[in-house]
């Protein structure tokens, strides 16, 4: 490691990289064809089955959702087993599609593997394998800062070492050498959002799936049993939606809960989330 030290783009890079290639899995690409994580040894072969272990490695998702949204969604969605963060992904070629989320032991990591596998999101099921490996920070709270430097500095030798060898680089490699040409470029599609059901929490509330008639009184008389209620503004060109402000996202986090799917004209439920920023 030199005296400035990796940058922390670098350092995120490398460490998805590395622990791809030590997940030993296969994760094909948009047309089909495998993007061969390689393993450690770098001699391409997929080992699967790996011991439990306090990261977690995801794949087969959506590579169509922004990195930065995919990590947030999953940081909302393993909320509930206290993620050690950063979550690790990239959006490199290599790197699509997969993320590796750890924990703060092997029980808690087990626990939410189970509970989440294949769970669908951005319309495909999420695949959850143990890592094998740990990640940096799990390295760094286990072992320290001290060992987390000779982690990393090994982690590049090793990346420096198997460079020229790695499978899915090779087939890269032949594939351009034999003249292999990108298929025209498709006019771009709109990126995809993250789902409401998993916008990170402020004082607005989006309301949903209103009931044709439904007033702003109407929605006062339901929202103003909860405290902090603020201000409630429907929307005259699309009547079925509405937003509720609070005064702070935890009044609102409140009245969230509690009225989400009530219905307020007894057959219809409404849906009530947080507001997109």
């Amino acid at each position: 490691m030199d005296a400035a030290g990796p940058s922390r783009h670098a350092t995120v890079t490398d460490e998805a990289e590395e622990l791809a290639l030590e997940a030993g899995h296969v994760a094909p690409t948009a047309n089909g064809e495998g993007r061969d994580a390689g393993n450690v040894d770098g001699d391409g072969d997929a080992e699967m089955g790996a011991a439990v272990c306090s990261t977690l490695y995801l794949h087969n998702l959506n590579e169509k959702v922004q990195v930065d949204v995919m990590k947030q969604t999953l940081a909302t969605l393993f909320k509930p087993y206290y993620p050690l963060q950063p979550i690790v992904a990239h959006g490199n070629a290599r790197m699509k599609g997969q993320a590796f989320v750890s924990f703060r032991d092997k029980e808690t990591a087990e626990r939410a593997m189970l509970d989440v596998n294949e769970f669908p999101l951005y319309g495909k099921p999420v695949i959850i394998e143990f890592a094998k490996s740990r990640s940096d920070v799990v390295v760094k709270r286990e072992d320290g800062d001290e060992a987390l430097e000779k982690w990393q500095a090994e982690r590049k030798e090793h990346k420096k070492a198997t460079r020229n060898t790695n499978k899915w680089r090779l087939k890269q490699r032949a594939k351009h050498q034999a003249g292999a040409t990108d298929e025209p470029t498709a006019a771009k599609k709109p990126r995809l959002q993250m789902p409401d059901e998993y916008l990170p929490p402020n004082n607005v509330l989006f309301v949903q799936n209103l009931p044709e008639g439904t007033t702003a009184e109407d929605l006062r008389e339901v929202f103003e049993q909860y405290a902090g209620l603020q201000e409630i503004r429907t929307v005259p060109a699309k009547r079925d939606i509405a937003f509720v402000e609070f005064v702070d996202e935890a009044t609102s986090a409140v009245a969230k809960d509690a009225l989400h799917n009530f219905k307020i004209d007894g057959e219809t439920k409404m849906k009530v989330t947080f507001a997109r920023k």
